[in-house]
């Protein structure tokens, strides 16, 4: 194919036709651009497209943007040229710089329903990982052999051992700031003696299992997800299940089952130190001494106390494990979705706990257990 896009005119009695020819490409438009700015004159014209040989986008637009302004009629393309033309058509419309302004009303009603569509879809796959993971812990019933004991020993370590400082010493602190606001308030009313009954009944029933829930959130939750998280990104989870080992029994039931076991362990342990910080408070600051101090927490802290820490733990410790693993197993794409997904495993875990400890509140209370 040689030469160049050229056109010719003549007049076809109330008409002015416009004979285009030769190859209408970007590589043989030549100076057709510029010419045709000098064409349309007002009268009624007709563009022949029979005597061109190949035609592109560029030839399409020029077609396309002549007719346009001289409202010319179109002959003799073939069904490539009139596709061209169809699809030149269809791309002509305005590029809004900005986008319409939405009210803020619809906005935020908007982001309300958005975010609540990420919620009952974030719940029906927790619900779907906990089904998954039941069956994956009936697999491992039925083959014992497949039980990794290791795995989950090395995760007593990380969440348990390794937490026991930082629980210790959050619940000691927090053990003084109720010991010291109890007292403040309660010496307005001489009953300063009652600040024992309120430092070994929080402890014991709230506040130690609810801090050591958010601390191991915080902590082994997002190193949960981070962990699962990145070796999704690297591969490997594919690649286990490419050599026939399941992902569920590998990576998510020893972390499951591990800080399900020592959550009750950790929730004693802080509910422990937080008496202790508050019985130095009152031994310094109220002159209660330690003898007297734990005699009166035998006495006002009942059983059932103890019983409720001891049944919200495990459960605590389940929520938490599954949602920073499952969290961890949905990231893709880059690196940025682990972040995402660790904040969210975070998030997540500590809402649920909270939520859950609300629901058990109402039950105990509804049995008697007050």
């Amino acid at each position: 194919m040689t030469g160049t896009a050229d056109f010719s005119e003549s007049v076809e009695g109330d008409r002015h036709v416009l004979r285009f020819t030769g190859p209408m490409t970007l590589a043989r438009i030549g100076t057709l651009p510029d010419r045709l700015d000098n064409v349309a004159n007002g009268r009624r014209m007709t563009l022949d497209l029979s005597g061109v040989e190949r035609m592109d986008t560029v030839g399409a637009w020029l077609v396309y943007r002549l007719a346009r302004k001289t409202e010319a009629q179109v002959t003799g393309a073939d069904p490539h040229m009139e596709t061209l033309l169809d699809q030149v058509a269809q791309a002509d419309h305005p590029v809004k710089v900005r986008p319409d302004r939405t009210p803020p009303f619809y906005r935020v009603l908007g982001q309300i329903g958005g975010s609540t569509a990420v919620a009952i879809r974030t719940l029906g796959g927790l619900v779907g990982f906990f089904g998954a993971l039941l069956i994956s812990a009936w697999g491992l019933i039925k083959h014992p052999r497949r039980f990794r004991l290791n795995a989950v020993t090395q995760q007593f370590e990380v969440i348990g051992i390794h937490s026991l400082g930082i629980v210790g010493l959050m619940s000691f602190l927090v053990g003084i700031v109720i010991a010291q606001q109890g007292a403040v308030q309660l010496a307005q009313f001489g009953a300063e003696v009652f600040t024992v009954n309120l430092i070994g009944r929080s402890a014991v029933k709230e506040l130690g299992l609810l801090m050591t829930a958010i601390m191991v959130a915080g902590r082994s939750g997002s190193a949960f997800a981070a962990q699962i998280g990145s070796m999704k990104l690297a591969e490997e989870v594919d690649a286990m299940r490419t050599i026939g080992v399941s992902p569920m029994e590998a990576l998510v039931l020893p972390r499951v089952l591990a800080t399900v076991l020592m959550m009750p362990l950790l929730g004693f342990y802080a509910a422990l130190l937080a008496i202790v910080g508050g019985g130095i408070f009152t031994w310094l600051s109220l002159d209660i001494p330690p003898v007297t101090f734990v005699q009166r927490i035998r006495e006002v802290v009942p059983m059932t106390d103890l019983w409720q820490m001891l049944i919200k733990a495990p459960v605590f410790g389940l929520i938490i494990a599954m949602a920073g693993c499952f969290q961890g197993m949905q990231v893709e794409g880059n690196a940025e979705a682990v972040g995402l997904r660790t904040t969210s495993a975070v998030v997540q875990g500590i809402f649920l706990v909270i939520v859950l400890d609300a629901f058990f509140a109402v039950f105990f209370t509804s049995i008697g257990w007050l």
